[in-house]
């Protein structure tokens, strides 16, 4: 199963860093990009809408006005789930998304990971 995990980061203290840190923990593939590139563990963080192929999740780490300029993108990768963690939740989105058949959860990927629901 990959997950890309968007807003990513190198920073440790951030949850998007610790999401990758616990996923790539749990043995989940992982891809992710950031508004710098970087290293998360061995993760690069890319800078730029990769067209990356099966793509199960994706997770959320930007506001709902940054995820914006990702509507298209993300549809376009056609993930089985998108999840809001808090902070991200978008009405909008969860639209779009249901219109095109992708299943979204408002949650917490630490939680979900933590309590083997991911």
């Amino acid at each position: 199963m990959k997950t890309l995990v968007i807003g990513a980061t190198t920073n440790k203290e951030r949850y998007a860093y610790k999401a990758i840190h616990n996923l790539v923990g749990k043995s989940h593939q992982v891809v992710a990009i950031g508004a710098k590139s970087g290293m998360a563990l061995d993760v690069k963080i890319e800078t730029e809408k990769i067209p990356f192929l099966g793509i199960d999740t994706v997770t959320l780490y930007i506001n709902p006005k940054r995820q914006e300029e990702y509507y298209d993108y993300i549809i376009s990768l056609k993930p089985r789930r998108v999840i809001f963690n808090p902070g991200t939740e978008n009405p909008d989105f969860y639209k779009l998304l249901n219109d095109n058949g992708i299943k979204n959860e408002i949650a917490c990927t630490l939680v979900l990971l933590a309590t083997n629901q991911y």
